[in-house]
């Protein structure tokens, strides 16, 4: 029985749509966990990933991951849900963004600092945007919305995709609200990239952003780009008109480019 949400008719969904036909309706975590048995995660220590209710016992959520490969998951709710979701969608990611986690909370009892919440930022909030225009994602970097979004329309629809990898994110999105964000990275691709079957983008994009954050990148809250989401063209009907894009106070000016 798949999942019949509206909300979920959004293009923006479709990173997990493949797990969302398997699953009834609503936050249901004890059907992702099945899931998680028939398609396993399996990090490179061996644990096999596994969602559990959560522990009592004091343990740091992201030592947990590590050392035993339990995900604290609370049962019917959306955000931890969707967190689920966005381990079967990206699980190299996810186990890339937990070993780093782990990495940065070395030694023992050291302050969090800026890496993580980095990680945080984008675990939560994160959207990988693609295109074969250069000029496009140019333009997202200076905040030139209305260039983008109403001038270059027809080329963001051809030439761009949003890859929503955040689980407040998704969460978000049940009711989409103005000003919603995301924290985005950019990447240039080819145009093979954006032809591929969405199941293999989603693997290469996977690749890319476990190999990225296992290298280091992304240090910083900083290093990523603001990105309203209600001006991606679709996610909203209202988004049709030009003059939408004159709201100062969502598709702000933003910092400028050094």
């Amino acid at each position: 029985m798949s999942n019949p949400s509206p909300a979920f008719a959004s293009s923006l969904y479709d990173p997990l749509r493949r797990w969302l036909e398997f699953l009834p309706p609503g936050p249901d975590t004890k059907a992702v966990a099945e899931l998680a048995e028939r398609f396993p995660i399996i990090a490179p220590n061996g644990r096999r990933i596994r969602f559990v209710p959560p522990q009592a016992d004091g343990l740091a959520y992201e030592c947990r991951v590590w050392e035993s490969g339990e995900v604290e998951t609370r049962p019917g709710n959306w955000h931890d849900f969707f967190n689920a979701l966005v381990w079967l969608s990206f699980p190299q990611t996810k186990l890339s963004i937990s070993a780093r986690h782990v990495q940065a909370m070395t030694p023992a009892g050291a302050a969090r600092g800026t890496t993580r919440d980095a990680l945080t930022h984008f675990d939560e909030c994160g959207i990988v945007v693609l295109s074969s225009r250069p000029e496009l994602l140019d333009l997202l970097r200076d905040f030139r919305w209305k260039t983008l979004f109403v001038e270059r329309r027809a080329d963001v629809l051809g030439a761009m995709r949003f890859v929503v990898f955040g689980h407040a994110t998704y969460e978000q999105l049940l009711s989409p609200f103005r000003g919603l964000t995301a924290k985005a990275v950019l990447h240039e691709v080819d145009d093979d990239w954006l032809r591929m079957p969405c199941e293999d983008r989603l693997a290469a994009v996977d690749a890319l952003l476990a190999a990225e954050l296992a290298s280091g990148r992304y240090a910083r809250p900083r290093d990523f780009q603001p990105l309203p989401l209600l001006g991606i063209p679709g996610v909203v009907a209202a988004s049709e008109a030009p003059s939408y894009y004159d709201d100062a106070w969502q598709f702000r000016p933003g910092r400028r480019r050094a």
